[in-house]
């Protein structure tokens, strides 16, 4: 049967219409993207089974060219299609926090901090400088490797701060693993950068750890 000829209310498009993009679920927010589906299968059947083939949502969202066009239904130009709201989505967060909502809303912070750092299979160490209102001033990529007190410079962290006359900053990496929770080198090199930068009358606000759809807040936990 196709997808015209369910009950209004069962169809991915109007249900989003009547009732917000969070009740649907991932296969009809596919179908939707997808538009169509093929011979002899609706656009939230073919969803259904790209979820099956590829293991997750997440994992289809960042396939490879070559793993996502092998698969039935896509090709180059959904592959195009995706990246582009992809880096809108990101883009979307990156404005959100540059309005100066870091500290009022926290969530917007970690949630563009996930988008930012959960794909990488490697650890990758960030910063968000911040004015001394705590609007963001500049988001940096440092360091990139194991996360420990041989691999994050202070130094290099607080000549980044300095360069943007930062008044506080954030700092943020993530556990490719997928736990948020923290190590014992994390403790030690937060330390570290706290000192560092109060040197110059930089405040080190919060330290988050981005997991698999989680993530860790050193402040929030009161370790900061």
């Amino acid at each position: 049967m196709a997808i015209t000829d369910w009950p209004i209310h069962e169809r991915p498009r109007e249900k989003l219409l009547q009732r917000g993009p969070n009740a649907l679920s991932d296969a009809e927010l596919l179908a939707i993207f997808l538009r169509t589906g093929v011979a002899g299968k609706t656009a939230v059947d073919l969803a259904r089974e790209l979820l099956e083939s590829f293991g997750s949502l997440r994992a289809l969202l960042e396939a490879d060219l070559k793993q996502f066009c092998h698969a039935p239904g896509l090709g180059i130009a959904k592959y195009t299609q995706l990246q582009a709201c992809l880096e809108m989505g990101r883009r979307h967060l990156e404005a959100t926090l540059k309005r100066g909502d870091v500290l009022t809303d926290p969530q917007t912070t970690q949630r563009y901090l996930m988008a930012r750092l959960r794909a990488y299979p490697f650890e990758v160490f960030s910063c968000l400088f911040l004015d001394n209102q705590h609007r963001v001033l500049a988001f940096e990529e440092l360091f990139r490797g194991t996360i420990d007190g041989a691999s994050v410079h202070p130094r290099e962290v607080l000549k980044r701060a300095l360069a943007h006359n930062a008044a506080a900053a954030i700092l943020a990496h993530n556990h490719p693993s997928g736990i948020a929770e923290p190590s014992r080198a994390d403790e030690c090199i937060t330390q570290r950068l706290k000192e560092a930068l109060a040197l110059v009358d930089i405040r080190v606000l919060d330290h988050i750890i981005v997991g698999d759809g989680e993530t860790f807040s050193f402040a929030e936990r009161g370790l900061i």
